[in-house]
């Protein structure tokens, strides 16, 4: 496989650019790419081989799934059940660095449910992830890039890295890497399970 660094403008993501992207999931690659956190490292939600191979590359237990992107709280809401407490909250956090654990839906591949029938999902805020997601028209699972010194955030570590695996690593710029925030929204009340970059007020 050979792996293309793609620059795409981080203010006014190129249309046509974003939809080879696009193109890519659609037809099973893993992509790198830039959000509001890290570089992460994805592909599709409903590509079960796609995941198959993230779980491989990432040497993660099937048993431990991944948290996927979604475009907005409308999409969001589609793959997680949402109080109406819960939403006040994540409407209020979204877009951000934030991620919240809630009830899946149906329309959650298992491979991506916890054994309590949980998701981890979230909206980012940056404009080449979200135009990837519209373009798209459903999630993208997302796993940070990282090797064991930390975090990859320039294109160039990623394709050393994972180049071997991936189809297309987006290249954004330069991020300053952090942890989303992880918020269980499963019970009565919010419990930050991480605390990352997103602050809970």
């Amino acid at each position: 496989m050979s792996c293309q660094i793609l620059e795409i403008n981080p203010v006014f993501p190129q249309p046509r650019r974003i939809q080879r992207v696009v193109e890519s999931l659609q037809n099973g690659g893993l992509i790198a790419f830039p959000t509001d956190s890290t570089y992460g490292i994805g592909c599709n939600l409903f590509d079960k081989i796609s995941v198959d191979k993230l779980h491989m590359i990432k040497n993660r237990d099937k048993r431990k799934p991944f948290s996927f992107l979604c475009a907005d709280l409308s999409n969001l809401a589609r793959y997680a059940n949402v109080s109406t407490q819960a939403y006040k909250l994540i409407r209020r956090l979204t877009p951000g660095p934030f991620t919240f654990v809630l009830d899946a839906t149906r329309l959650v591949p298992k491979i991506l449910r916890t054994s309590r029938a949980t998701v981890g999902i979230r909206v980012p805020d940056y404009p080449i992830c979200n135009q990837i997601l519209l373009a798209l028209g459903n999630p993208i699972i997302s796993t940070t890039a990282k090797d064991y010194d930390g975090f990859l955030a320039d294109p160039r570590q990623i394709k050393d890295k994972y180049g071997e695996h991936l189809e297309i690593i987006v290249d954004g710029g330069p991020i300053v890497p952090g942890l989303t925030t992880v918020i269980d929204l499963t019970g009565s009340e919010p419990v930050i399970i991480r605390q990352g970059i997103g602050v809970l007020e």
